[in-house]
């Protein structure tokens, strides 16, 4: 057990020498801080938690009745007992009235010893109790904080339970949360007697809780200015004397909590293992906010996805109601004049018909194909790896060139172009955008151009493009660009199902990148895209 500390107030240096004597030839452990002025006495109560005060002769800046007040202005809980070579009966009770737990002579050793014995007791018994009772409080304290944790579903729930739950656990006078950002300390918040760091960020290096983080262990520092690893400038504008620091998460600490007191407070194992306790919850609660905040991502992806579904299945319903209507009634009515009895079609317009319903039929089958590739993408599982886009790319070019094999058209591109992505579903969207600047440059035989690229963009993602030289859009409607089925052009200029761009969009997307496009009537088009970072080629 650790020595009593006794505060002496006492100016005759003769005198508090045999006080001293007599208690501690008695065999009392204790420990003696002596004052002989009103200062150092204030100064003293301010500083430490004594077990117990003696004031003797005072002098004259301060009689009995001042130091009384002092004290229970100071530490209204401090037993106090006046010492003097001889009392009045009045003067006694007066001082008792005034504050003093008992007035005793000098000259009565015997009696000082019992009297100090008996207060050094009840006061340790006083605090027991009360930290007993604390104890008690701070239990059912972690408790509502557990349960509110266990409800919290933002950080900034998590926040200001803590920072309070922290500081009514130990009684402190102050406590704060502290998260870790890379190699610094975040000071989040705080609830403290006067401020502390609210806001402010340290190195790891720099702080006792990044000390606490990288050591994976608790701190007790009773005097934070005997203890090296302290940066006592940081601490100096504050009120901060001792402190208890606790990592959150000990294998693999995020942040920490700190306990600050104004007074010299070595804090105790029951006072650690109920910050530790908070710490932990913390912990947990932090890891289910960030699951919670991903499940609910999810939830409004999915919600999104099941829009967009939503959306072009009354796209495909209306496609399937228009686009697929239309050849089915063109075939439904050749059929019918091959089925004319009278009058008889001829061989030469039974030929003709036969010829509109293979067209019609093999535009059916086309447009059934770009259906089912378009659903395949959707539900095509990602497997992404490093990838040249450009070898991707001069794949794809001969396939083009075969299909018509009197145009000339320039492919400029870089030597190479690295991403990283599935390579399959690359090569698809690739295929579609390569193809769509292939064919609406076909009206430049001569002069066509298209281009691969990247660009440096804003976002700090690479952003590649396919850039031609052809037919262009009208910018105003490029939002239908990328909608299934819905196409800028008419089928007699340029041939198609509008599903290719959707295709790439989706495709895109499920890299985690986004698609754009720029152009004007008759001056070309340009698509943006860009990619998730992954590993380079």
């Amino acid at each position: 057990m650790r020595p009593r500390l006794i505060l002496q107030f006492d100016h005759d240096a003769t005198a508090a020498g045999k006080t001293q004597q007599a208690l501690r030839e008695a065999g009392l452990k204790i420990e003696f801080h002596v004052v002989a002025d009103a200062g150092a006495f204030r100064d003293s109560l301010d500083r430490e938690s004594y077990d117990l005060a003696l004031v003797g002769g005072t002098p004259s800046d301060l009689d009995y009745r001042a130091a009384l007040d002092i004290t229970r202005r100071h530490r209204a809980d401090l037993p106090v007992l006046c010492l003097a070579e001889a009392w009045e009966d009045n003067e006694i009770d007066a001082l008792v009235v005034a504050g003093a737990t008992q007035c005793l002579r000098i000259s009565r050793p015997v009696q000082l010893v019992a009297a100090v014995r008996h207060l050094l007791d009840c006061q340790h018994m006083r605090r027991e109790a009360a930290r007993l009772d604390r104890m008690q409080a701070a239990s059912a304290r972690l408790v509502a904080a557990v349960q509110e944790l266990s409800h919290a579903r933002d950080f900034d729930s998590i926040r200001r339970i803590v920072r309070h739950a922290a500081r009514e656990l130990t009684g402190a006078d102050g406590a704060t949360l502290v998260l870790r950002d890379r190699d610094q300390c975040h000071y989040v918040d705080e609830d403290a007697i006067s401020p502390l760091w609210k806001g402010k960020r340290f190195p790891l290096s720099a702080c006792i809780s990044g000390w606490s983080m990288l050591h994976r262990q608790s701190v007790v520092i009773e005097d934070i200015y005997a203890d090296e690893r302290i940066p006592a400038d940081a601490y100096r504008p504050t009120f901060v004397k001792s402190l208890l620091m606790v990592p959150i998460r000990s294998d693999d600490p995020l942040g920490a909590i700190g306990n600050y007191w104004a007074f010299p407070h070595e804090a105790d194992p029951r006072e650690i293992e109920l910050l530790e306790a908070l710490a932990n919850t913390t912990a947990v609660a932090l890891e289910n906010v960030r699951i919670y905040e991903e499940l609910e991502q999810r939830v409004q992806d999915r919600t999104r996805l099941l829009q967009a579904a939503n959306k072009e299945l009354e796209t495909f319903s209306f496609s399937v109601s228009h686009d697929l209507r239309s050849p089915l009634h063109a075939i439904a009515s050749y059929a019918e004049l091959l089925a004319e009895t009278e009058p008889a079609p001829s061989e030469d317009e039974r030929t003709e018909f036969l010829a509109r319903i293979r067209k019609q039929t093999t535009r059916m089958g086309r447009l059934i194909e770009d259906f089912l590739r378009l659903a395949q993408v959707t539900r095509a599982d990602l497997k992404p790896e490093p990838v040249d886009l450009v070898q991707i790319a001069k794949g794809l070019l001969p396939q083009l060139q075969n299909a018509a094999a009197d145009r000339r058209v320039e492919f400029v591109h870089p030597p190479t172009l690295p991403a990283s992505g599935d390579p399959q579903l690359l090569q698809a969207a690739l295929q579609n955008l390569l193809a769509n600047a292939w064919k609406y440059t076909g009206r430049r035989p001569s002069d066509a151009r298209i281009e691969l690229g990247r660009i440096d963009s804003a976002e700090g993602l690479p952003t590649f493009f396919v850039r031609d030289n052809g037919a262009g859009f009208d910018p105003e409607q490029s939002a239908r660009l990328f909608t299934p089925f819905q196409r800028l052009h008419s089928d007699k200029e340029f041939p198609g199902s509008g599903v290719g761009l959707a295709t790439v969009h989706r495709i895109i997307h499920k890299h985690g990148g986004r698609i754009w496009a720029e152009g004007k009537p008759n001056e070309g088009a340009t698509f943006y895209f860009t990619l998730a970072p992954g590993p380079a080629a």
